[in-house]
């Protein structure tokens, strides 16, 4: 078994069992610092502070049950535990190879003042780029089994501060547009979540390492005071668990720009090791597959005479494929299941039977003779019973059948995930909630058995147990290409340097990129995607995702080979990641080092403003000059009159050079970095 955890390094450990009234700890640097005290109601309270500037105010800790005392008041602290870590670890596969892990933690054990010694325990590591803390409850007397009905996390932000969320706990999960206004204009947000501070600040509050717990919305209680507030089971509990336990990391990143936040690795290093053992089954790549056509309405995942995953379909697809590089063909609609109203009738899959049309044993045995690979799909709007009674038989079809991805998918508006009771009636659970959370964890963990990965569409939310888990190797989570083909609106040209800067601090997500054909009719409606076609080459390298989609016709990328060539070219697997530049809902510029090689690619988007970025290339190799192949707007591109307008240029670039570009109003730039042979 590899070990993907090197040189942690416990560098000190002291314990105190004396009271304290309040405790400190800071980063490496020094730079932040977490202080722990009580209010005049001994309830457990803390600060941080960035240099001199109060980022998180007074601001209350605990956790409240049904039917024990509450952990969030009369306490004290009794000891503590202090030790510091620096040393490396290494992705199996990411957006950089090598993540650093260097944090002082602080343990802080909590008992009540009453006599009864009710115990909780307060970790606190801090990084850097910021700090996570959770709650560790110990196993103790009348702390058995528990039901948490509240937990009292709150972050006191700056008051004025700018923030950029979407609204929590709505039927659309995570799949709006993005906000941005006044902290207090908040009402519920899911995280990540976004602020500004009037200082300059930059902050992102999220969570790390969810398990068995559930997840939660930043609710405003009070002006600028933003609580946890748990998703609930459908008959108001919001986590069940016994003692001991943990609840997940509460994160809070922190930068002086906003790059510093698509830099940090904080959420991935608040995750345990690879539990997996040898990875080496977990394949990144790019795909193609029966897909856009659904959503564009020409073919349907239903049966009937415009099938879409039929036997020679998939066959083309896969012919398509291998003739260009890609590794895997999705094909969806393929089993039986989606005729009529499927979004309600998630009962009706069988996820081991196909259609009569769709002949798997042959479009497996292609698949060999070509050289990809077959993307396994499982939708199950949202009946998870159903799809938990047939699961392990069909990762068992899959193997046989030389699958290694597996798109899954629930579509379900949110608090409409369908369990079968105990009692054998139906309940309706969030897809938030601890249900769930479990439930996707165990899909994972059933695919791993059977070495497939696993692209979640409709999920939880990322919070860093790709590195736990690295077959789970993508997720959807917010609005993705699919909206420009039907939604009302499309996703906006600001809509992409909002995900950088939002959705995408969490981890990788499957956006399917790459769409040629702009405008077009759909169902006699006719469709714009605000986008110029070199903004679709930039959103490879944009948006990280270790599995990208090819998501338009083999025909229109056939039709396009100069601007297509970037597609087949560039990886979805990086030796490093380095956000050059960018502000939310502004623009963003990336470089991405090819795993294992020494080419470059640089990808930016802008929203509807015309901009001009010059990017120093600082991050060159010294003393070796690239071909820089350009691929970027034309003069006239403008992403609704003139989103065809594309330049594709070379010219030679080294060290200390910068990178000029011009994007136009919803548009981009992809640039492929070539070193020079001597």
């Amino acid at each position: 078994m590899r070990n993907f955890y090197l040189t942690l390094v416990i560098v000190a450990l002291s314990i105190s069992t004396a009271q304290a009234e309040s405790l400190r700890v800071s980063s490496p640097d020094g730079e932040i610092t977490f202080a722990l005290s009580f209010n005049p109601r001994s309830e457990p309270v803390y600060t941080v502070h960035y240099g001199s500037e109060a980022v998180v105010r007074e601001s209350r800790l605990g956790l409240r049950f049904s039917h024990q005392a509450p952990l969030d008041q009369a306490l004290e602290i009794i000891g503590n535990q202090r030790r510091q870590a620096n040393g490396q670890w290494e992705q199996p596969w990411g957006e950089r190879r090598w993540v650093t892990d260097r944090h002082n933690e602080l343990l802080v054990q909590l008992q009540s003042t009453d006599g009864q010694a009710r115990r909780i325990d307060l970790r606190v590591r801090v990084f850097d780029d910021g700090l996570g803390f959770r709650y560790e409850v110990p196993e103790q007397a009348a702390y058995g089994q528990v039901n948490i009905l509240d937990e009292i996390t709150e972050f006191h932000l700056p008051g004025e501060s700018t923030a950029w969320w979407i609204p929590g706990r709505r039927y659309n999960r995570y799949e709006y547009l993005y906000r941005e206004g006044k902290l207090t204009e908040v009402e519920t947000a899911h995280t990540p979540f976004t602020v500004r501070t009037p200082a300059g600040t930059y902050l992102s509050l999220h969570e790390a390492a969810l398990v068995d717990y559930a997840a939660y919305v930043l609710d405003q209680r009070r002006d600028n005071v933003l609580q946890t507030n748990l998703t609930p089971w459908s008959d108001g509990v919001r986590v069940r668990t016994r003692t001991p336990f943990k609840s997940p990391w509460r994160t809070i990143q922190i930068s002086p720009d906003a790059v510093g936040l698509a830099n940090s690795d904080l959420i991935l290093n608040l995750n345990e090791p690879n539990r997996l053992g040898d990875v080496s089954w977990v394949e990144p790549g790019k795909y193609v597959g029966i897909w856009w056509s659904l959503h564009r309405a020409t073919e349907t995942w239903g049966s009937g005479p415009r099938h879409g995953a039929t036997t020679g379909n998939t066959l083309r697809y896969m012919d398509f494929a291998a003739r260009h590089g890609f590794d895997g063909v999705l094909v969806e609609g393929w089993n039986i299941g989606w005729d009529g109203d499927w979004f309600h009738n998630g009962s009706l899959f069988r996820f081991t039977e196909p259609y009569p049309d769709f002949d798997i044993e042959a479009v497996a045995a292609h698949a060999r003779k070509r050289g990809v690979r077959l993307v396994g799909h499982h939708e199950t709007s949202g009946d998870v019973s159903n799809y938990e009674s047939q699961m392990s038989a069909s990762f068992d079809l899959y193997r046989r059948m030389g699958v290694r991805q597996v798109k899954t998918g629930y579509v379900a508006d949110g608090g409409d995930i369908k369990r079968r009771g105990e009692n054998g009636h139906w309940r309706h659970e969030w897809h938030d909630g601890q249900f769930m959370v479990n439930h996707y964890l165990r899909n994972v963990q059933e695919a791993a058995r059977h070495q497939i990965s696993i692209n979640t569409h409709e999920p939880i939310k990322d919070t860093g147990l790709r590195r736990t888990y690295p077959n789970w190797i993508a997720r959807e989570g917010a609005r993705g290409q699919e909206y420009n083909a039907w939604g009302d609106p499309p996703n906006p040209p600001e809509h992409v340097p909002l995900l950088a800067f939002t959705r995408m601090l969490s981890g990788p997500m499957d956006f399917t990129p790459g769409i040629f054909d702009l405008q077009f009719e759909r169902e006699g409606e006719q469709r714009v995607i605000e986008s110029t076609l070199a903004r679709q080459l930039a959103l490879y390298v944009v948006i990280y995702s270790p599995i990208q989609m090819a998501a338009d016709f083999p025909e229109h990328y056939e039709a396009r080979p100069d601007a297509f060539k970037f597609i087949t070219d560039v990886p979805a697997d990086w030796e490093q990641s380095i956000a050059l530049a960018g502000e939310p809902g502004d623009f963003v510029a990336f470089a991405r080092q090819a795993r294992g090689g020494g080419d470059w690619y640089i990808g930016a988007v802008t929203d509807e403003q015309k901009r001009e970025l010059n990017l120093p290339l600082d991050f060159l190799e010294e003393g070796v000059s690239y071909t820089a192949e350009i691929y970027r707007d034309g003069p006239d591109a403008h992403f609704r009159e003139q989103p065809y307008d594309i330049v594709i240029e070379q010219r030679v670039v080294s060290r200390g050079d910068s990178m000029a570009l011009t994007l136009a109003p919803g548009g981009g730039a992809a640039v492929r970095l070539v070193p020079l042979s001597d």
